[in-house]
């Protein structure tokens, strides 16, 4: 554009991840923006590549609304490649390095994604997809073919960054972890995700100190994604650790070298974290520390408040749809209130109703239901399920939960785990937390079973901390006890090494249910 200074921004223009890239690439260039096992950037030379690589993309026919499929595993890569989609007006879709070829074709046709970007290994699977996703044209392979491409000639108009892009435009769109059926697309817009930023900040509070987070959520996961945009907004350091099995030492370390200030894991991360000797670590600039995405028991919540004194212990309760957290569990409440998923964010409204969308009284389950501008504009190419989720004008969660007499907020069971055993509702959260407890258990979870008598029945899935000292379905029985009304104790028990769970650390419990029948 004729007159413009390169790199200047357009007055009034939107705020996307990419802008609050290049705004402190101005102000703050020297200052580190993305750090991962292998590479550093700072905002200079992260807006720089952003730059080209959108460059490259136009050059390729990638223009405003286009679907561009980003398929690798944890990196800096990865995230320049999303701001480089963005920059251009695009929708960058995350996708699960994880899946097969079948369900990564599913994600490309369904998107409609015209390029992937891929790591190098798991390009023969991209294409394989590419067989049934005749939208893709292009592929760019992350490594020599990426930098040689970054290095040469822009190939598209110059200037990607003058493009303005609209708020409600959508930024990404975001496949749900479904454990049923096909995953569904939801679609966030950049204003979906700044203003969970603000308001997430405005709910948690922050500090001049608090700009070094990490996330130990893969980047194809919302908390991956969405968790690092307060830190963009203040121009502080993302840490991306490196993706595979979860080292829970050399996640330790990373947080004491890099300074981290803030993190986020999923419960099953940090109990293999606090069995670390964390004294032996700098840990004392980190003094927030959340855990979301699958439930933690009331036993791992303790452990944590013992193992980080110095540290704040947050709940982060939400989903994918919602940008995804709802509602948090500070601090000072992390003890008076353990168990609960808190009270809700700033800006988010809910009420806990019946199937006629009816309140239900406080204290009695009921489904959790959202009001927010955080909430997504609809899954992609699904307005039947849009309509559904959006039912009575509010977003259905699937979550059941109940409110204290505080009105702080307690999960019970998401609605399609519940089991109904003669006619009484049991919740898996409640006896899972419960059984957590027990000095043989290390992990479990609570599926139904077919009862001929009761229609369903309770089994108990259960990975002992010794495996040469189990605990017997007696021991499990006499502890429930004093504990649990005897219609949701478990009439089963067995013994695994694992629990089967996906990249967000929920369990799967189709799979349970398909490999334990009674």
């Amino acid at each position: 554009m004729s007159g413009t200074m390169p790199g200047a921004a357009i007055p009034g223009r939107g705020m996307t991840m990419s802008d609050l890239v290049a705004r402190h690439a101005r102000v703050s260039p020297d200052a580190v923006a993305l750090t991962d096992p292998v590479h550093r950037r700072t905002y200079r030379e992260l807006d720089a590549r952003v730059d080209r690589l959108a460059g490259v993309l136009a050059g390729r026919g990638i223009g405003s609304g286009d679907r561009v499929a980003v398929l690798g595993r944890n990196s800096i890569q990865v995230v320049e490649s999303w701001l480089a989609v963005l920059r251009l007006g695009a929708i960058a879709v995350p996708v699960n390095f994880r899946l097969a070829p079948e369900e990564i074709r599913y994600i490309l046709h369904d998107s409609g994604s015209s390029l992937v970007v891929v790591d190098p290994d798991l390009a023969p699977a991209v294409e394989q997809a590419r067989a049934g996703a005749p939208a893709v044209g292009s592929v760019v392979t992350f490594g020599e073919e990426y930098e040689a491409l970054l290095a040469g000639e822009q190939t598209g108009p110059a200037g990607p960054e003058e493009l303005a892009v609209p708020d409600e435009a959508p930024a990404y769109i975001m496949y749900t972890s479904g454990t049923t059926g096909h995953p569904k697309g939801a679609v966030l817009t950049h204003r979906n995700l700044y203003l969970h930023a603000f308001c997430s900040m405005a709910t948690l509070g922050t500090t001049g100190d608090d700009r070094v987070w990490m996330s130990a959520a893969p980047l194809f996961h919302i908390a991956g994604l969405s968790g690092m945009l307060p830190v963009l907004i203040t121009g502080g350091k993302v840490v991306i650790p490196p993706s595979g099995g979860f080292d829970p030492e050399q996640t330790v370390r990373t947080l004491a070298a890099e300074g981290v200030t803030s993190c986020f894991m999923v419960p099953a991360q940090w109990q293999a974290v606090c069995s670390v000797d964390l004294a032996a670590h700098d840990l004392s600039r980190l003094h927030r520390i959340s855990w979301g995405a699958a439930p933690a028991s009331t036993t791992l919540l303790r452990t944590m408040i013992d193992a980080f004194p110095q540290a704040e212990v947050c709940t982060a309760f939400g989903q994918t749809e919602c940008s995804p957290v709802t509602t948090n569990l500070r601090g000072e409440d992390s003890i008076r209130k353990i168990g609960s998923i808190g009270t809700p964010m700033v800006g988010v409204e809910v009420r806990i109703v019946d199937e006629d969308m009816n309140d239900v009284p406080r204290g009695e389950v009921g489904e959790i239901v959202y009001r927010s501008p955080m909430v997504m504009a609809g899954y992609w190419n699904k307005p039947e399920e849009t309509a559904e989720a959006f039912r009575g004008g509010w977003f259905h969660s699937g979550d059941l939960v109940r409110a204290d007499e505080d009105g702080y907020l307690y999960v019970v069971d998401r609605k399609k785990d519940m089991i109904i055993s003669g006619g009484e509702n049991i919740y898996c959260a409640e006896v899972e937390n419960v059984l957590a407890g027990h000095p043989k258990i290390a992990d479990v979870a609570l599926i139904g079973v077919p009862d001929p008598t009761w229609g369903e029945t309770p089994l108990a899935v259960v990975v002992p901390r010794d495996p040469a000292d189990p605990p017997t379905v007696a021991e499990v029985e006499t502890y429930s006890r004093q504990r649990l009304a005897a219609y949701k104790r478990p009439r089963h028990l067995r013994l695994v090494d694992a629990l089967p769970r996906n990249p967000s650390g929920k369990v799967l419990k189709t799979v349970l249910r398909e490999t334990h029948r009674a």
